[in-house]
């Protein structure tokens, strides 16, 4: 199988690529190493082709031509809830046109199925965990719009021009080539900091609570539907919500350190609590996280005390 991995430098786009290229299949990535979206060039395994191009490009359609994909993994995006509420446009820009351009070249190319990364932010603050796919999306913030959006342009694609597709909403995903300087991923954030002996910064007072998976079961779901889930929504998590206190407190009993908290503010868009139901992808697809929590943690300080 030939397969195309738009944000494949970035951080759950490389594990994506690692499973593909393991499983045996023909990849290629497409990623314009944007410095605040976390894609890095040693994140490209080096058995995939790789593009520098950004998915909103006409040139887009020349990588098509060239590689023919029979199926494509959309990773590439604006990812951060803070620079969609700062830079909404920027956030429409990337997740929405650059969307519409991928599809079109799917379509003109015959691309076979899409697979898209969506987010729970489609969700918006619900009040009854855990969070299932039926659940209504009334985001509250632009990034959970776009990504709402592009759910709903991939089933016209589906009905208009045959492209089948699956949707993944993700929890929040953690582990190694996480961005630790960016505004998304506490987990990261908060190890780069505990080992450098900062102060952590902990907004909201830290009792929110979400549902942290680590990246390598997310790549498992995603090759997974390579071959199945054809026109599906599936929510992927642990059904298990850990507040941001307990995550600090986890991580510096792993790291042997406590350089202390200071308080930090709501971030705009944020939600209290959040964590998914994935009894779908479990019946579908045979899909279930298989690394715990304290496991995920220390492999991903691991890799973070490599680079501190």
């Amino acid at each position: 199988m030939k397969a195309m991995v738009t944000g494949g430098a970035g951080f759950i786009g490389s594990h994506i690529v690692d499973a593909l290229i393991e499983a045996g299949h023909d990849v290629c990535v497409v990623d314009n190493l944007w410095n605040r979206g976390g894609g890095r060039m040693g994140n490209i395994n080096k058995a995939a082709k790789f593009y520098l191009m950004d998915v909103q490009s006409p040139l887009l359609r020349q990588v098509f031509d060239l590689e023919r994909p029979d199926i494509v993994y959309h990773e590439a995006a604006q990812h951060s809830v803070k620079i969609s509420t700062d830079y909404p446009v920027l956030d429409a820009q990337v997740n929405t046109f650059g969307l519409l351009n991928v599809l079109r070249c799917c379509v003109r190319m015959r691309t076979q199925k899409i697979v898209l990364a969506s987010s729970g932010a489609t969700h918006g603050p619900i009040e009854k965990m855990p969070i299932v796919e039926s659940a209504p999306q009334l985001p509250s913030c632009p990034y959970g719009i776009t990504k709402m959006t592009a759910e709903h342009y991939l089933r016209y694609w589906n009905q208009q021009y045959g492209l089948k597709y699956t949707i993944f909403r993700y929890p929040n995903v953690y582990g190694p080539r996480q961005d630790a300087t960016g505004e998304a991923g506490v987990i990261a954030i908060f190890a780069r900091r505990i080992l450098e002996g900062e102060k952590v910064q902990i907004n909201w007072g830290g009792e929110q609570t979400r549902d942290f998976v680590y990246v390598v079961d997310i790549a498992r779901a995603n090759l997974l539907v390579a071959s199945s889930g054809d026109n599906e929504t599936y929510c992927l998590g642990s059904g298990i919500g850990t507040s941001v206190n307990e995550i600090y407190r986890l991580l510096t009993e792993s790291i042997g350190i406590s350089p202390g908290t200071k308080p930090g503010v709501k971030t705009p868009g944020d939600q209290r609590h959040s964590r998914f139901d994935a009894s779908k992808a479990r019946r579908d697809l045979g899909w279930a996280p298989q690394v715990s929590l304290k496991e995920g943690l220390k492999k991903t300080v691991e890799f973070f005390k490599e680079r501190v």
